[in-house]
């Protein structure tokens, strides 16, 4: 199993509006494409960046469906976060393979 993270450093003035939005919105999208098993939403209590930071998890059964989240879902996925949010958010991506 994989799990995929995606932190988003967000301005302190969106923050709400964003935690909302990916509760509601992004996250069930996220979910909807049948390629997760699970999901989850944490809050970095000791960032050091200016901003609010957050980790949002999935977990996948394989690289096989991780491609296939990449290759069908991902771009239009991230375009919607650009939309709704444009210049008031940055994000990384990371995968990670569990060991134990």
């Amino acid at each position: 199993m994989l799990l995929y993270n995606v932190t988003t450093i967000i301005e302190d003035s969106s923050a709400d509006r964003w935690l909302q939005w990916m509760q509601e919105t992004h996250i069930p999208q996220v979910m909807q494409t049948g390629l997760f098993i699970s999901n989850r939403l944490l809050k970095v209590v000791d960032s050091p960046n200016e901003g609010v930071t957050y980790c949002s998890q999935y977990v996948v059964e394989d690289m096989d469906n991780f491609l296939e989240y990449q290759n069908k879902f991902a771009s239009a996925l991230q375009a919607e976060v650009n939309i709704n949010f444009q210049n008031q958010q940055v994000s990384f991506t990371s995968l990670m393979e569990y060991i134990a």
